[in-house]
């Protein structure tokens, strides 16, 4: 485990042990009436405990969908609910919601022709008795993956259309904030992504997809068992050869990538309460990376002066995870790819093994807003290292991720581990005819961290954003190894 995630953990042990001092402190009531009394006179009434909620993986998809609901007027946080949205238009907010038994109670059959099962009803559209619609203008339904509603649902009834006993309640609705369903409530944790649930899409031939998850293993295509909640994507690709090189220095790329994800998320309700903005948030992306790879060859030079980019798989999840009672749908994208970028001078065969973690995402608070979360550990060693003539080459294997919540993007992060080679070389002439070139190179490790937060991370009910604010570029750069390149021609 690395450092900084146990510095999290260590303060959020500390939190918890807090958390239970104080409910602990909080709950002791005096044991006679007299001492009742004077303990009301000579303090005040503790102040209420805020209520904290955990963070953990939703049930598996054996289960029922989960679905919490927000009644209207009612505030604090969502509840559990027996509700199914059976069906969701996101384009134009309508829904039909199920249930077996109905959140509220349901009204006793009746024959006056007066009486109408909603508002919004119209005449004829109950199957049966008259029913009690399930929901009403101003819950608030928060729900993992439905019908027609493949990112999940957090919306509000705006109207109750009509409800039937067979087909359920249609209602009209908009997009809430998670703030609705929170309340003034606390919750903090990081939940691995299920390495089975990653859909994979190959975008070149030659990529091969292994996971590994507890108690289903699987093993990655050289045979290597692979830690428990890691996802590993093998690619082999060639790129294009610089102009007039031979043919025995056709460039290529080829290794793979190592990632356990983990989705990160947060929220402090303390700042406001329900329907105003909470006093901090947090969302983003976590884990550990390990990638090994060889470039090989003459790569060309950079088309107009930008590096050569190939994606060879898109990655797409939407793990769900349970906030107390409350589902929260995380949309997670990747693109993985190979960059080159190269002068066409230079021919290596250079291969580097890469180890660490990152961590991105966005944070907000009263006091500054939102804020970016940009941070990268990673150490590499090179397993082979050889470079011809004087030239320049980067090439890395990275991720372009994506990460936000019930279909929208919050935050977008480019993770690019690379290898940079650079030689010079001085040239001498022969009496034979024949010049040498002689010199030094070295090649680097290196890691580039990219990204922006969006507009639409205020889902939590923070202020809006007025514009996309950068990660900030993170570059950490080191020496792998360095020693003499050599070039002959007659």
């Amino acid at each position: 485990m690395h450092r900084s995630k146990l510095k999290r953990h260590a303060l959020l042990s500390a939190a918890t042990i807090a958390a239970l001092l104080t409910t602990g402190c909080s709950t002791t009531s005096p044991t006679t009436p007299e001492a009742a009394t004077q303990s009301t006179a000579e303090s005040p009434a503790p102040a209420a405990v805020q209520e904290q909620l955990a963070v953990v993986a939703a049930p598996s998809s054996g289960t029922a969908t989960p679905t919490a609901v927000a009644d209207a007027g009612q505030g604090g946080t969502a509840k559990k609910s027996s509700l199914k949205v059976a069906s969701y238009d996101r384009k134009s907010g309508r829904a039909v919601i199920s249930s077996r038994s109905a959140a509220r109670p349901t009204a006793e059959p009746t024959t006056d022709p007066s009486a109408s099962p909603s508002s919004g009803s119209s005449p004829g559209s109950s199957s049966g008795p008259a029913a009690q619609p399930p929901v009403a203008v101003g819950d608030i339904i928060a729900s993992a993956p439905a019908p027609g509603a493949p990112d999940g649902v957090l919306a509000e009834v705006t109207e109750v259309v009509s409800t039937t006993q067979d087909s359920g309640t249609t209602v009209e609705t908009e997009p809430a904030k998670l703030n609705s369903v929170l309340g003034e409530s606390k919750a903090e944790g990081e939940v691995p992504v299920d390495p089975s649930s990653v859909e994979v899409k190959p975008l070149v031939q030659g990529v091969k997809v292994s996971w590994a998850k507890t108690g289903d293993l699987h093993f990655g295509p050289e045979g290597a068992k692979l830690p428990l909640g890691s996802l590993r994507i093998d690619v082999g690709a060639a790129v294009a050869t610089a102009e007039g090189a031979p043919a025995s220095a056709a460039a290529s790329v080829e290794g793979f990538v190592q990632l356990a994800p983990e989705v990160a998320f947060s929220y402090d309700g303390s700042g406001g309460g329900t329907g105003a903005s909470p006093g901090g948030a947090f969302l983003g992306l976590s884990g550990d990376w390990a990638s090994q790879w060889s470039l090989k060859g003459r790569a060309a030079g950079s088309t107009n002066g930008q590096p050569i980019r190939i994606p060879f798989a898109k990655l797409h999840s939407d793990p769900v995870i349970q906030v107390g009672p409350i589902p929260v749908v995380v949309n997670l994208d990747l693109t993985c790819y190979i960059q080159v970028n190269a002068d066409g001078r230079v021919t290596v065969d250079v291969e580097q093994d890469l180890k660490g973690d990152f961590r991105v995402g966005g944070t907000f608070s009263w006091a500054k807003g939102w804020t970016p979360v940009s941070e990268s550990d990673m150490t590499g060693e090179p397993l082979k290292a050889t470079v011809t003539a004087a030239g320049d080459v980067k090439a890395a294997l990275g991720a372009e991720a994506t990460v936000g919540l019930y279909g929208t993007v919050g935050v977008t992060a480019d993770l690019a581990p690379y290898v940079r080679a650079h030689a010079d070389a001085s040239a001498e002439a022969s009496s034979d005819g024949t010049a040498t070139a002689a010199g030094s190179y070295a090649l680097y490790g290196g890691v580039d961290l990219t990204g922006s937060l969006q507009l639409q991370l205020t889902i939590f009910g923070t202020p809006v954003l007025q514009k996309r604010i950068p990660l900030g570029a993170l570059h950490r750069e080191w020496l792998l190894t360095k020693g003499e390149a050599r070039a002959v021609a007659g």
